[in-house]
């Protein structure tokens, strides 16, 4: 307080000659501030000698003009002055200074200039008597620890560097502009500095240490807690270490400290809030310390903007007010606590938008078999209040892991420093999608063991509100143990996040990456474009904005999930077709299920957020925010319960429709909503309720009467929790259902039901079994544009067959570039998937059977940040189709082999083709710009060879190459790369000079050209079929043929040339 008197010193105006000062009283209640530590009596600036010149006129000078810097605030806190006030010091709240601050009094600059001068006379005199201050502990290099020098000699020396040395009692008025120039630059020096200096040496960056003494160059290093010295805490006062014992245990959090009406932030905190926020930094608050504020009615927008810029952001609330503080003794500090902590992972109120929020635990766990590892994984959905728990088990290209991330997306990932291999750290670099770092844990923030996670779960209750028993949830996984610590990593951070009603009341799911659907690996999903495009990243040009015609945020997020997890089970696949078959002829139906879903909230969430308020939480005994806390209860309780009769009312309906009801029932399980054990009359019970204690839910201030009311409500609304969430779940399909009816009334080219098969298997009295088959007959991309914006040309594919009608598993497609090749590609790719979804397929008809796999190796890209070389990047996803495809998967290799030279790309590219064709047998599409590799698998008996085919425009001057965008048979004769380049606009010359090389290359290797074109009639397959029918020759007598598979397959190879050759 002492500090104080002399600031309030300050402000008074001269007392008249021979009058005393007068003597505040620091006990006016209109005095008010934050405790500050006691503090010295600095030495005194100006002694009380006899009088000086400058003694005898500095009462013209004890006010100067407000709009000067209020970065001289700490420079002007001088407490042996006290008739003079250089400039009154800058608070944001009045009430800190009283009424009693009179407005200072304005003077002219020619003033400041002549005293300028009389200062300059008197430099020696007035410089002898300037000292230090002192302090009890030594501070770093800020504005308040420098050697004092007086305001008017400061501005004297800036005149000075201006070159303004004549007497200052005939300035005019340029003289005046380049004063005040002056100390405009003198002002942003003073602010830059008082910004960016601390007042505490233990934060400056190169003397912080954590909690363990390690600087921030070790390895070891906790960005989490924050070292204090001992005898900086001492010299605090009570308010300074409520604020400091919190910041060192969450300096990665963005604290804000309540003090009053206000919520401030200090140092480190103050310099986010001054670059994110615009804030003017102070030198005020706890132990006058950099900081910014806001009021209470601009805290929540401050949080979300902070949060929404990937900032953690925690609040340290009052306990209690001002009068129960004093009501203890009247040096009794108002009682503190830190409430809770929000992330960019952890959201759950304002406008988060309608995906999914997910934070992320991995466990890794090293198998040492041939790259193979496997991974324990857990994430949340805070404000949906639901977990996830499972494992996979990868190889070293970690495409399952690739596919986890792409599939949660998560906001923030947690996983053990030095936990993860080189391989996974760059898979969580590649799929970060939503483009928040991975939160690294320290070394001592280990996950722990399966047994501590299970014990901390049985004592502290953990999922004691979910619906599924947590153990019975957890021994289904198969890595149980692994997965086990990933949750408990999950649940040690929620914990320090103060997020235990989310932990206690939160449903716990099992979370399947691939088993039992549609297998795609994460660089599948990023190459076909599923959720975001390959441009910008947006949700434009991709299968989900297709399929996306939801209403509910909650069947958007369904929508994801399904897409995500393709079906393989042909009956499930038809009951969907079923319902969406039906929608599309009944378009009443479908619009009244859009007239309800428009009417619904986000129920999904809104349950989440009454489950967590079903037991009472300690927020709400707070004095001051309670109340906030309490109203916002009522509206999301009246909410949610106001859209499940809507939701109920809509599933009434369709109910009238039997035959709908039916084929819904067999897609959907719903819920059962009138009878003994109906749902209809305990939710009217729970309407009625509300409407009678609180009509104005929306916008209801609930007393302490009330506020029990409400948790016996919310009581006895969760005892059917689980019904609400079967009901909630049965809306979002419906929603989703009804959104793949719209997106195939709404399709602008044919459209069909697929004809799904099941798996297709081999018989024992076959010598070979059938391929699996994929027949699409007009096939057309369902978001691709054509030429003018119309239509993409519509194309036939046939793959395998069922024996009566077969066609070659293998399509090699060669065309020129630009010809539609990808295209092709993409589109056979998304329609299997948009059929396994249980949707209509863009196409004339569709039979397929159904896809285990989809694997893609498309365009050519690197990633420098991740150490990728384009041919490496090649390779890897190579490796992972050559090692996971079976018969029954879908694979698409576009160009294999262009990331390196041209004999090694085309001896890559032979034996990749060959292997999949001969040794897996699965449906392939392989486009390559390899002509040889036309001629060598010319008499395939599995292969097939089409091309995109094109020609030339005889009208223009030079025979412009007209692309035709359609499929048919045989291999094109070239590439066209000369008049693609030249539509690409390389110089006539250039081109010229490239046609001309071309010729002299093919003259050197003619030879080599012209024994290339009879490849056809015999190729290295044909000598590979010789040679196994001579060794098959050799067999002895006694040993079973069919105990040799490949020269079973040879056989049949040459029987099948020889039978062509005789039908030519």
């Amino acid at each position: 307080m002492q500090r104080q008197k002399s600031i309030l010193a300050f402000l008074k105006k001269p007392n008249p000659v021979g009058e005393k000062n007068a003597i505040l009283d620091v006990s006016d209640e209109e005095i008010k501030g934050t405790d500050t530590p006691p503090e010295k009596v600095p030495r005194q600036i100006l002694s009380d000698g006899p009088s000086s010149l400058f003694s005898s006129i500095k009462h013209k000078f004890a006010k100067v003009d407000s709009s000067l810097s209020s970065s001289f605030h700490a420079r002007m806190e001088v407490e042996n002055i006290p008739s003079i006030n250089f400039l009154p010091p800058k608070h944001d709240r009045p009430e800190n200074l009283g009424n009693s601050c009179a407005a200072p009094k304005q003077h002219s600059k020619q003033d400041l200039c002549c005293v300028g001068k009389i200062i300059n006379d008197n430099e020696n005199k007035t410089c002898s008597k300037l000292n230090t201050l002192e302090d009890d502990a030594p501070g770093p290099n800020t504005p308040g620890m420098k050697l004092f020098v007086p305001r008017l000699k400061r501005v004297q020396e800036d005149i000075c560097n201006f070159k303004e040395r004549a007497d200052c009692s005939s300035l005019g008025d340029n003289k005046r502009t380049k004063l005040v120039q002056a100390t405009d630059v003198l002002k942003r020096n003073d602010d830059e500095k008082s910004e960016t200096d601390s007042k505490f040496e233990w934060l400056h960056p190169s003397r912080i240490k954590d909690a363990n003494g390690r600087k921030l160059g070790d390895p070891l290093y906790d960005k989490k807690t924050l070292y204090i010295p001992p005898d900086a805490l001492k010299k605090m006062s009570a308010s300074q270490r409520q604020y400091w014992d919190v910041k060192c245990r969450y300096l990665d959090v963005v604290l804000f400290f309540k003090v009053g009406k206000f919520y401030e932030l200090y140092e480190m905190d103050a310099e986010i809030g001054h670059k994110e926020l615009d804030w003017k930094i102070t030198l005020s608050g706890v132990g006058k310390c950099r900081q910014v504020g806001v009021s209470e009615s601009g805290i929540d927008d401050a949080v979300q903007k902070l949060v929404a810029r990937g900032y953690k952001v925690g609040r340290i609330e009052q306990l209690e007010t001002s009068q129960q503080a004093k009501s203890r003794g009247s040096t009794s500090v108002i009682q503190r606590k830190l409430t809770h902590v929000l992330t960019p992972a952890t959201s759950c109120d304002g406008n988060i938008g309608p995906d999914a929020i997910h934070l992320l635990a991995i466990k890794e766990d090293s198998l040492g078999r041939n790259g193979s590892t496997r991974f324990g994984f857990a994430f949340v959905d805070c404000a949906a209040l639901k977990f996830w728990v499972g494992s996979i088990t990868d190889d070293a290209s970690c495409a399952a892991l690739g596919a986890l991330l792409v599939q949660v997306s998560p906001r923030e990932i947690l996983y053990e420093s030095r936990g993860l291999s080189k391989e996974a750290q760059r898979t969580l670099k590649k799929y970060n999608l939503t483009g928040v770092a991975p939160s690294l844990l320290n070394p001592s923030d280990t996950f722990g063991e399966a047994l501590e996670v299970e014990s901390t779960i049985e004592k502290d209750k953990h999922f004691n509100g979910s619906s599924n028993k947590w153990n019975r949830i957890v021994d289904g996984i198969m890595h149980r143990n692994l997965a086990l610590c990933a949750l408990g990593g999950l649940i040690s951070h929620l914990k320090r996040l103060m997020l235990n009603d989310v932990i206690r009341n939160g449903d716990i799911f099992s979370y399947e990456v691939y088993r039992g659907f549609l297998r795609m690996d994460g660089q599948t999903m990023v190459n076909l474009e599923i959720f975001n495009n390959n441009a910008d990243g947006g949700a434009s040009g991709t299968l989900y904005k297709y399929l996306n015609n939801c209403i509910t945020t909650f069947g958007k997020r369904l929508l994801r999930n399904w897409m995500c997890h393709p079906l393989q089970d042909v009956e499930k696949i038809n009951m969907r077709l079923d319902v969406v078959e039906k929608l599309m002829e009944n378009s009443e139906i479908v619009l009244q299920i859009a007239q309800s879903l428009r009417k619904l909230p986000d129920l999904d969430r809104l349950l989440g957020r009454v489950k967590c308020s079903s037991q009472s939480s300690s927020l709400i005994l707070l004095p001051l925010i309670g109340s906030k806390i309490l109203k916002q209860r009522v509206k999301v309780f009246g909410t949610l319960v106001k859209g499940l009769q809507i939701g109920m009312g809509m599933l009434r309906t369709l109910q009238t429709d039997e035959l709908f009801t039916k084929l819904l029932s067999k897609a959907v399980t719903l819920p059962t909503l009138s009878g003994h054990d109906g749902l209809d009359k305990y939710l009217a019970q729970v309407d009625a309720a509300i409407d009678s204690d609180f009509p104005d839910y929306q916008n209801h201030n609930v007393t302490d009467s009330e506020a029990e009311t409400l948790s016996i409500l919310i009581e006895l609304f969760m005892e059917k929790g689980a019904e609400w969430s079967q009901m909630i779940y049965a809306i979002s399909c419906i929603d989703v259902l009804r959104s793949f009816a719209i997106s195939a009334i709404s399709a602008s080219g044919a459209i069909c039901r697929p004809t799904v098969l099941p798996h297709s298997k081999a018989t024992n009295s076959s010598v070979e079994a059938v391929c699996p088959i994929l027949s699409m007959k007009g096939l057309w991309h369902p978001y691709a544009l054509g030429e003018n914006g119309g239509l993409p040309v519509p194309n036939d594919v046939h793959l395998g067959g069922d024996g009566s009608n077969e066609h070659p598993g293998a399509l090699l497609l060669t065309g020129p570039n630009m010809g539609g090749k990808s295209t092709l590609l993409r589109a056979t790719c998304l329609a299997v998937i948009i059929a396994q979804l249980g949707c209509f397929v863009p196409c004339e008809s569709c039979t397929l059977s159904v896809a285990d796999t989809i694997f893609t190796r498309l365009g050519a890209t690197d990633r420098i940040m991740t150490g990728e070389s384009t041919f490496l990047i090649e390779c890897t996803e190579t490796a992972s189709v050559l090692q996971n495809a079976t018969e029954n998967s879908l694979v698409l290799l576009d160009e294999l082999g262009r990331g390196t030279s041209t004999f090694d790309g085309y001896a890559i590219a032979y034996a990749v083709f060959r292997h999949l064709i001969e040794s897996v047998k699965c449906r392939l599409l392989f486009a390559t710009h390899y002509h040889p590799l036309t001629k060598e698998f010319a008499s395939h008996p599995r292969v097939k060879l089409q091309h995109m085919a094109c020609c030339f425009d005889p009208t223009s001057d030079h025979h412009r190459l007209v692309f035709l965008y359609k499929l048919v048979s045989g291999a094109s004769p070239e590439s066209y790369g000369m008049q693609v380049a030249q539509m690409a606009g390389i110089p006539r010359p250039v081109i010229e000079a490239a046609g001309k090389a071309r010729g002299v290359m093919k003259e050197m290797v003619g030879e080599s050209f012209r024994s290339s074109e009879e490849r056809d009639k015999f190729s290295t397959m044909h000598e590979e079929w010789m040679k196994s029918v001579v060794s098959v020759s050799k067999i002895k007598v006694n040993e079973s043929l069919s105990d040799n598979n490949d020269s079973l397959d040879s056989l049949f190879c040459l029987w099948h040339e020889v039978k062509s050759s005789f039908i030519k």
